[in-house]
């Protein structure tokens, strides 16, 4: 008798990731020309010159502002309208923020530093929430605080905020309602995180820019 265990099929770990390199390539290059044109698209229906976007030195926001860069590009919109923002919280690391603060400085944008520490602790303070308490609260307080930044400077420059958030979390769950889970116009919401990995790692093949590169 078979065991329920048994299994016929194999299934590959990255299913949106072809085996193929070559196939990899192509299927990336389309992929991240599809979210800047959708990207293009929205800033022009709207007539929007500025964009807000939240980098924390990770992944998803950086494959969001690579998006941003070539939309603004494609449109002929100067890059200084795209305002990155680091936004440092309780745990994030050292080389994360300078990732953060030494991306957008290289591809030639404006950006601001604004630590939600302050912020958050008040906020925690508030509703009596101890700050060694490290549960669902104290996370999505900080996602909350960090969205409540992007959307009111994005009404104060009359720009759009950029998502980040990608497919898998939005998928699972790992994202924060009236947090990372809003934004104008999500460039990655329909990209899960094993292709984004592999756009960022074309992006810094691509890169003739030794220091961005590395950056990336």
């Amino acid at each position: 008798m078979r065991s329920a265990l048994e299994v016929d099929r194999v299934f590959p770990r990255t299913p949106f990731v072809p085996a193929d390199r070559g196939e990899v390539a192509e299927r990336c290059e389309t992929i991240f020309g599809l979210q800047a044109a959708g990207l293009k698209t929205r800033l022009a229906h709207t007539g929007s010159r500025h964009a807000v976007i939240g980098l924390s030195g990770g992944l998803d926001s950086t494959l969001a502002l690579l998006v941003t860069v070539r939309a603004f590009d494609a449109l002929g919109l100067p890059r200084s309208g795209i305002h990155a923002v680091s936004m440092p919280g309780f745990g994030t690391s050292d080389r994360t923020h300078q990732n953060a603060l030494d991306l957008p400085r290289k591809l030639g944008m404006s950006t601001m530093d604004i630590s939600i520490v302050p912020a958050v602790g008040q906020h925690l303070a508030d509703i009596g929430h101890p700050l060694d308490r490290h549960d669902v609260t104290y996370e999505n307080a900080q996602a909350r605080e960090r969205t409540q930044i992007l959307l009111d400077l994005g009404n104060q420059i009359g720009g759009i905020a950029v998502g980040t958030g990608d497919l898998t979390e939005e998928a699972l769950g790992w994202c924060t309602f009236g947090g990372d889970a809003l934004a104008g116009y999500n460039v990655n919401v329909t990209v899960p995180k094993t292709a984004i990995r592999r756009i960022v790692a074309m992006l810094a093949e691509e890169s003739t820019d030794a220091e961005l590169t590395a950056i990336l």
